[in-house]
């Protein structure tokens, strides 16, 4: 089983990426292996709208002057996905946007069933409001994709400014273990009924 989890910010160390492995490190604790991908910051384009994947039907985007079908892969052998985002301007960053375009054209493409099944997770933090719509935009396309939704006891948020703040963030400390450990039973019970 594993699960890869993209950092959709920039800052490869900031509170995204602190929160993200929060969340993985209870899906290792829970034998589950685990991946960090830096997307944020990475030169990835926007989808072109071109119809290139509806011709090949090949479970990859025609584009090649990205890393953006290492991405994909990525996400086919994988058990979860989890898609961490800071907030801009309250919504996802372009090469999270970029990742859900490209990767939601060339799942339906391919018949919609490159994703179906699999458990994914929204990851998100923000320095004071427009969370919730980065993290809606990141569930929205799970629920398109047929993925399984994995929920923690709040929404997988945090408040924080500064790389490290999310360290000062108690309630979201604690969201995000809960959601690794709901996520891994989620994975576990998925798999047993494969």
């Amino acid at each position: 089983m594993k699960v890869v989890a993209f950092n959709g910010s920039p800052r490869k160390e900031g509170n995204t990426a602190q929160s993200l492995k929060i969340v993985l490190d209870q899906l290792e604790k829970e034998g589950i292996e685990t991946e960090l991908v830096q997307l944020g910051g990475q030169k990835v384009f926007g989808c072109l709208g071109c119809g290139k994947c509806r011709e090949h039907k090949n479970n990859r985007c025609v584009r090649q002057d990205d890393e953006m079908n290492v991405f994909i892969q990525k996400m086919l052998e994988a058990d979860g996905i989890i898609i961490g985002s800071a907030t801009y301007f309250s919504n996802v960053t372009t090469e999270v946007k970029a990742l859900i375009d490209r990767c939601g054209s060339v799942n339906r493409a391919n018949g919609g069933d490159m994703l179906r099944g699999k458990v994914g997770a929204a990851v998100v933090s923000a320095r004071r409001a427009g969370a919730n719509f980065t993290y809606a935009a990141i569930n929205f396309f799970f629920g398109i994709s047929e993925m399984t939704i994995s929920s923690s006891n709040y929404w997988n948020i945090t408040l924080s400014l500064l790389p490290g703040d999310v360290q000062k963030d108690t309630e979201g400390i604690q969201t995000f273990e809960t959601l690794g450990r709901n996520m891994a039973k989620l994975i576990k019970q998925v798999r047993a009924s494969q």
